[in-house]
């Protein structure tokens, strides 16, 4: 079984090192890694070296390069880049998949199924979503803490194959995985949380502590929380009846001062960042179904306005 990792970040790194403790067994398995900067020569020399809540571990995969055409055709492609790199990682990525290939995407939004199909019409998408607290500690390195390090997937709408080998596999390298005929109400459950915390910490530069502590900043983010839930329901997605106030809650799990992923990305000027994914995605879907989602665009273009005053510093 011929298996590509896109992108070595967190969750790629993560998901792609454990994966790889089964080629010491498995003769018949090929792990090839696309990664870049100084992550990739690291990679290539010393191997991946994870360090998890379970223990550290050097992952060698059976090919690191940054070059697509190095690839063979692939029989399962997990994809773990950012949502901004999505279509241009496709287009490299076209010419390896095949009708048997199964695509995995392990990125944010709620769109991401979408995206792929209108550019990949071959092979299995699986609609999916993953819960995990990783990163890239340095090159080479990467680091897991807490998180609950599932995959949740499913059905794709549009092919009714499913490669049982991909469940081995997990199975075998020690990995989480849920299945859901009908993934899009879990995908939708986490954006809900997931997007206006996101927005709202960048927006106003405040940890979620600090958000948490702020009335008028919690009513920001449960009112983008009702937003998307009134796209998604719109949409007929199959949500909680309670979905707002539970996603909402989650963040007391939190420390005060954590920050979110897409904040750390914001802060960095020179650095893009997926704003796109987690409120125009939202405001264009809003626009079709003809919803208002004023508190989301408000927040959206201010982001926006916000970054381009920042670039010209």
């Amino acid at each position: 079984m011929k298996v590509a990792v896109i992108g070595i970040g967190g969750v790629g790194g993560y998901f792609g090192g454990r994966l790889c403790q089964l080629l010491n067994c498995q003769s018949d398995l090929e792990i090839h890694f696309i990664a870049r900067g100084q992550h990739l020569p690291e990679i290539q020399k010393n191997g991946l070296r994870l360090d998890t809540d379970e223990g550290e571990m050097t992952c060698r995969p059976t090919s690191a390069t940054d070059a697509f055409a190095d690839l063979p055709e692939l029989d399962f492609v997990m994809i773990g880049v950012k949502s901004y790199d999505l279509d241009s990682i496709l287009t490299r990525l076209e010419e390896k998949i095949t009708e048997k290939t199964t695509i995995l995407p392990l990125l944010n939004g709620v769109d991401i199924y979408e995206r792929i199909r209108r550019k990949i019409k071959t092979g299995v998408v699986f609609p999916a979503c993953v819960y995990i607290g990783a990163q890239i500690e340095r090159p080479g390195k990467v680091t897991q803490r807490g998180g609950l390090c599932t995959i949740i997937f499913g059905k794709d709408p549009a092919k009714d194959r499913i490669d049982e080998r991909i469940f081995e596999l997990f199975t075998q390298a020690g990995i989480k995985h849920q299945w859901h005929e009908d993934p899009f109400a879990e995908i939708w459950s986490k954006f809900i949380f997931v997007a206006p915390f996101s927005l709202v910490t960048a927006r106003f530069d405040k940890t979620i502590g600090e958000l948490l502590a702020s009335q008028k900043l919690s009513s920001v983010v449960k009112n983008i929380m009702r937003e998307i839930e009134s796209v998604a329901r719109k949409k007929g997605i199959a949500l909680p009846e309670n979905i707002a106030e539970t996603s909402f809650e989650k963040a007391r799990g939190f420390p005060f001062e954590s920050k979110t992923s897409f904040q750390r990305d914001y802060e960095n000027t020179n650095k893009p960042d997926e704003r796109d994914i987690f409120g125009g995605a939202i405001i264009r879907m809003a626009e079709q179904l003809g919803i208002a989602v004023h508190t989301t665009q408000e927040i959206y273009q201010s982001l926006q306005t916000k970054k381009r005053q920042k670039a010209r510093l």
